[in-house]
């Protein structure tokens, strides 16, 4: 059996190279891969395109790269709470394709299911629609899409055992299940790491054969975008 345990996050991106096209799961600052975000960090690799569905905040997640300049293009739906990636964006430092969230999820999950292209309503009679194919059907227009894919994808599960297989945890099922098999490889870190056989086969959500690295990752902050308290 192939082994695809590696120590920690600096192993597993290494080899990371300039200008990769990067899917980093999450959906906010929820189930976003932290350790493999830290690790880019020191490696310095830049000339990023980013799929990812926001950027994080200034000071963490995806973020973090921005601030460091190793993103050159970032494909979202959100802008987010992050205040240097509305910047970027606006002076025209950073390339972005902002793309409806809907649409941004099925052209993943296309990517994964070996789909090209496919027809959607989102974005017919806006910006997102210039440039693209459109056709009408049962009295409606839709544009045409294409899938998403990466060379890598960074992906972050609550539970994962050593044959790769991985359980998400609430938000964090948004984006990373697709996420793993849009691309050449899977990097997957976990916070619970076990072995084959360990997890019940009826609660996974991504099967082993799509993820080619794993490792259980440490020190997880899961801060909160957003923290909304009621006054009594």
């Amino acid at each position: 059996m192939i082994n695809k345990v590696v120590a920690n996050a600096d192993e597993a991106v290494k080899d990371i190279p300039n200008n990769a096209v990067l899917m980093l799961g999450g959906f906010g600052l929820c189930g976003i891969p932290e350790n493999c975000i830290s690790a880019l960090l020191k490696t310095g690799v830049n000339g990023l395109t980013c799929i990812s569905n926001n950027a994080g905040v200034d000071d963490f997640g995806i973020g973090l790269m921005l601030k460091t300049r190793q993103v050159k293009k970032m494909i979202s739906s959100y802008v987010g709470e992050n205040a240097e990636f509305e910047r970027q964006l606006l002076s025209g430092e950073l390339e972005v394709d902002l793309i409806p969230q809907g649409t941004l999820a099925e052209r993943i999950r296309a990517g994964g299911a070996g789909i090209p292209a496919f027809y959607t309503p989102a974005g017919y009679g806006t910006e997102v629609a210039e440039g693209k194919e459109t056709r009408e059907y049962d009295g409606k227009m839709y544009l045409l899409e294409n899938w998403l894919k990466a060379d890598f994808a960074l992906v972050k599960a609550w539970k994962g055992d050593t044959s790769g297989n991985l359980i998400f945890k609430g938000t964090a099922r948004n984006f990373n299940p697709m996420m793993a098999a849009a691309c050449k490889i899977t990097i997957a870190e976990v916070e619970e790491l076990v072995e084959p056989g360990e997890l019940d086969p009826n609660h996974i959500h991504t099967p082993g054969i799509y993820v080619q690295r794993i490792f259980q990752g440490k020190d997880y902050e899961k801060r909160i975008e957003q923290r909304t308290t009621k006054l009594k």
